[in-house]
């Protein structure tokens, strides 16, 4: 099976083409396409903007819930299964801001990646294009996501940058 990591800034479609892309490949396939979600409603624009998210996918996707234990997550999936995760942006803010826990699940989530067995598209933010944060915590989570992209770009299959709802491949699948 493959992976794909697809890069973008905000609202620059890149979660699009990863649902696009994963429902052809379950129609294809017979399969339902699973949406593994990391978001969490911490509040109500947040709460907003998952319900617009829900809404924005056709009733046949099947959802599974995230926020911390996304290579959990990945071990279920099987080779007749057909994944997008979305977002590990958020999926890193959620293990940073966790009690416990995070350098292992940075450390244990591209060898995840790397041993799923379903087709899977990994969407995620590139924030290290915009300011520099102001404050040591955001420093940090940039820097971080930074480093996780590149370790994700490693293992994946193929990368794709997304930019005004327009596919730039990166990595093209081998």
């Amino acid at each position: 099976m493959a992976s794909t990591l697809v890069l973008g800034g905000a609202r620059s479609g890149k979660s699009g083409y990863a649902q696009r892309a994963a429902e052809a490949a379950a129609e294809a396939r017979g399969c339902t396409p699973i949406f593994i979600a990391t978001g969490q409603a911490h509040d109500a624009e947040m709460a907003e903007r998952i319900a617009s998210h829900r809404s924005e996918r056709a009733e046949l996707w099947r959802t599974v819930e995230a926020p911390l234990e996304l290579a959990a997550a990945l071990s279920l999936l099987g080779p007749e299964d057909v994944a997008v995760v979305d977002c590990l942006t958020l999926w890193l803010s959620n293990s940073m801001l966790a009690e416990t826990g995070h350098p292992e699940r940075t450390l244990a989530l591209p060898a995840a990646i790397a041993a799923c067995r379903a087709d899977l598209w990994l969407v995620s933010n590139e924030v290290g294009w915009g300011i520099v944060p102001d404050n040591p915590l955001g420093r940090r989570y940039r820097d971080e996501a930074g480093r996780l992209h590149q370790r994700i770009a490693e293992v994946a299959d193929a990368v794709v940058l997304v930019v005004a709802g327009l596919p730039l491949t990166l990595k093209p699948a081998r």
